[in-house]
């Protein structure tokens, strides 16, 4: 008999706890809260344990499932693994009711992509419509050969996505042992946590420092551990998440006051950012003369410092005079790099 939808995401998330190598051996307990909260969030039904044990069955002996997964317990590690190395019930083909439930929830997820809510979510729900508009049968093993899609690798700090958010949820002070790149040692830091956002494939929390009595952001990847506290906050007054970063180029919010930014650019570096705006501030002018110009009302951050650079010589910036010597001072410095050559 064909499993249902529901039998087959629990299917897949045990997979991909058994096959998660930061948490190995995982038990039934952890696998029942996994599959829960896949089908229903952190507010759903509840799942017993009777089920997740049928669920290994099926997964064992199942021959309908078009696998036998090779599920067995492991008595020291107290937990369930893989008996074979490398094994997964994603290297396998699909059966028809995966392959109509995926289908489903890609065109569901299309269907929303312009909805607000999911607005952050535009470009990634594009790339899922892509792949099946050009594979409808989900086998991209011929579409490999001549289409490759960007793929962003796995970062640190994505598992802690869920108990960051639940704090932000529940309004409970976050304590975390934190490590800066250029710093030797961690550090424990204390923080209301109000906004968790992505830049560049990586993730970050924004929220009210009480001991520094302001408000700071802190990359996931670098925090070491999460510690459970008991205190709540309250929201401040002079935050809101639309307008926080409103005018910040990349994920640095700094107390100065934003500006507007006249940079001159290549006619090709006029056509690139035509198609791919790089700020909602964003003008683009042909002066005429084969002369163009990119207008921008931004804070003058660490990343639009980086992004200018990496335009190298297809940019000159204009106005203003203070990201002018930025822009020398940093050329100076690369080209000092050079000097002996």
């Amino acid at each position: 008999m064909p499993a249902n939808k529901y039998a087959l995401i629990r299917y897949r998330t045990i997979d991909r706890c058994l096959t998660n190598s930061g948490a190995p051996f995982p038990t039934k307990e952890e696998l029942r809260t996994a599959c829960e909260e896949a089908l229903y969030g952190s507010e759903g039904d509840r799942i017993s344990i009777s089920t997740i044990e049928k669920d290994l069955n099926a997964m064992r002996n199942d021959g309908g499932l078009g696998y036998y997964a090779p599920i067995a317990y492991h008595r020291d590690q107290r937990g369930y693994h893989y008996e074979e190395d490398g094994f997964s019930i994603d290297n396998l083909q699909l059966n028809p009711e995966e392959l109509e439930s995926i289908r489903f929830a890609a065109r569901t997820l299309v269907q929303f992509k312009n909805v607000p809510v999911f607005s952050q979510f535009g470009q990634a729900i594009g790339k899922i419509d892509d792949r099946l508009r050009m594979a409808p049968n989900l086998d991209t093993r011929n579409l490999d050969a001549v289409v490759q899609f960007e793929s962003a690798p796995a970062t640190r700090g994505s598992e802690l996505l869920m108990p960051i958010l639940e704090n932000i949820q529940s309004k409970q002070m976050l304590a975390m042992t934190y490590k800066k790149f250029q710093s030797d040692a961690a550090k424990e830091v204390f923080l209301h946590p109000y906004l968790l956002k992505e830049y560049r494939n990586r993730w970050y929390v924004i929220g009210w420092n009480p001991e520094r009595d302001a408000y700071r952001t802190y990359g996931l990847d670098r925090i070491q551990k999460l510690n459970e506290t008991a205190e709540f906050f309250t929201v401040r007054n002079d935050f809101n998440a639309d307008d926080f970063f409103l005018h910040s180029f990349g994920i640095s919010k700094i107390a100065e006051a934003p500006c507007d930014v006249k940079i001159h650019c290549s006619q090709l570096e006029f056509e690139y950012l035509s198609a791919q705006p790089v700020h909602s501030s964003q003008k683009l002018t042909d002066l005429g003369n084969g002369s163009f110009e990119l207008s921008l009302h931004v804070l003058l951050t660490f990343e639009l410092i980086q992004f200018l650079l990496g335009l190298g010589s297809a940019v000159k910036v204009i106005e203003p005079k203070e990201l002018q010597k930025l822009m020398l001072q940093n050329l100076s410095n690369a080209l000092n790099l050079y000097g002996e050559i």
